[in-house]
């Protein structure tokens, strides 16, 4: 079971989500809505959240595939309803991947890590359209 403990840091909506091991982060609500903007908000968590899965999986696959990957960034969009709840109806996940390696192999390792592994995707798949496209920065 996982757990995480969540604890209010001030008298409006800043917050610090604490998990088992110890690692932190904090939460607000916008400056317009009575937030200090001073940590990221739920909504943004999710993308981010979806961005990290995606990543840990593709890594993880070039790993296996013997790919050398430098470094990775990634970039991860979405549009909201707008109406209450604000679901997310669809996200893009952009990899920016640094490195000499395969097109081929990366363009399947994305595809599997986004449309098969990724946890916060298949999460996210029944309100949300998720679409995803990468590009090789060639690098030794």
């Amino acid at each position: 079971m996982v757990k995480i403990e969540i604890n209010r840091l001030d008298d409006a909506f800043l917050l610090e989500a604490v998990n088992d091991a110890g690692n932190t982060i904090r939460m607000d609500a916008a400056a317009d809505t009575g937030g200090g903007n001073q940590g990221m908000r739920p909504m943004q968590l999710l993308l981010a959240a979806l961005g990290a899965c995606g990543s840990f999986d593709v890594i993880s696959i070039l790993k296996k595939q013997k790919q050398e990957l430098k470094d990775i960034k990634i970039t991860v969009t979405g549009e909201r309803e707008n109406k209450v709840p604000a679901v997310y109806t669809e996200a893009h996940i952009h990899f920016k991947l640094y490195g000499k390696l395969d097109a081929d192999k990366v363009k399947r390792a994305v595809e599997l890590a986004v449309e098969k592994y990724c946890s916060v995707g298949e999460t996210m798949k029944p309100l949300t359209k998720i679409t995803h496209d990468f590009e090789i920065i060639d690098q030794d």
